[in-house]
């Protein structure tokens, strides 16, 4: 018999035939017609080109090589049931699985220490790998499991993908202590008339703040241009620019870096900051756990049970 031609349906029978000895018995057990049962006998002589049972006055006495077969397939048809009445469960304290985020540099500064320290206390063994977020690869790369969790802005997620809110965040004006404009507030004149550093990040929701400033018609210095926000901290720490960030990562710098805080003198949005995951690992449990350490260490509201 080949593998290809096996039927899960056909050796549930022969399991049954072996364990009864019975075609009536059989059909009993398996909640089949006799009929139904008999036709299916058919089919696995044929199959296996031998009468496998044959009919005596005990019952259906198994031949040499029904006996030769059965307890592989007992075997078989065990392992399946229990792998299909097991459910996954994920250890953390036992656990040795890394997990692969999607996220920015922001969200490394400001995501990572206190995830990093949860998991050393909860899952010790657990470790984190990041990729860049703002790859056009991104929706791909969660579709085919390459990624477990992507967290911040992504508006192009919205559609497709399992998302939960973690926070909901403003923009503010960083510069360093001893400024010529720290004490006041600052005016949107200033504002057009300082030196500003700005981080130009193509392919994230952060992106987005830059074209709104300028479609207000709202002209700034901009003397600094960089591709990422790792670096805007020690850059402001030594100059007189001024930068516009997420309000978020202000706070994680400014007593680190002796920065002043202000609010941004350009009305902008609120933006909602997310967690993203496939449908594929939806009730995986490993990733459900995950989103629960995250949302309970991020999330303005508390966790809920389930992810």
């Amino acid at each position: 018999m080949n593998l290809e031609s096996a039927d899960l349906h056909l050796l549930m029978v022969f399991n049954a035939l072996y364990e009864t000895g019975s075609v009536s018995r059989a059909a009993e057990k398996l909640d089949l017609s006799q009929p139904a049962t008999s036709h299916v006998l058919r089919k696995l002589r044929l199959r296996f080109e031998d009468p496998l049972f044959i009919r005596t006055r005990n019952g259906m006495e198994p031949t040499p090589l029904a006996k030769e077969i059965a307890e592989p397939v007992q075997s078989a048809l065990e392992l399946i049931r229990s792998t299909l009445q097991t459910r996954r469960v994920f250890e953390p304290l036992s656990s040795t699985q890394t997990f692969t985020l999607a996220l920015t540099d922001i969200g490394e500064i400001y995501f990572l220490p206190r995830l990093m320290a949860a998991l050393g206390e909860l899952a010790p063994g657990v470790g984190l790998t990041t990729v860049r977020d703002n790859s056009v690869e991104l929706r791909e790369d969660l579709e085919r499991g390459k990624i477990d969790l992507a967290i911040g802005l992504h508006p192009q997620l919205r559609a497709g993908f399992f998302q939960r809110r973690l926070f909901t965040q403003g923009y503010v004006c960083l510069y360093r202590q001893h400024h010529p404009f720290e004490g006041q507030a600052l005016t949107l004149e200033q504002y057009q008339q300082a030196h500003h550093v700005v981080a130009i990040a193509h392919g994230t929701g952060h992106y987005a703040i830059d074209q709104h400033i300028a479609a207000q018609g709202i002209h700034r210095d901009v003397r600094l241009s960089v591709p990422h926000y790792v670096a805007l901290s020690h850059i402001l720490h030594e100059t007189d620019l001024i930068a516009t960030v997420p309000e978020r990562y202000a706070n994680e710098c400014a007593s680190l870096f002796k920065l002043n805080i202000v609010p941004c003198p350009v009305p902008l949005p609120q933006t909602d900051i997310c967690m993203f995951w496939h449908a594929r690992l939806h009730h995986d449990p490993a990733n459900q756990w995950l989103r629960r350490q995250v949302a309970h260490i991020y999330a303005d509201r508390p966790a809920l049970p389930q992810a």
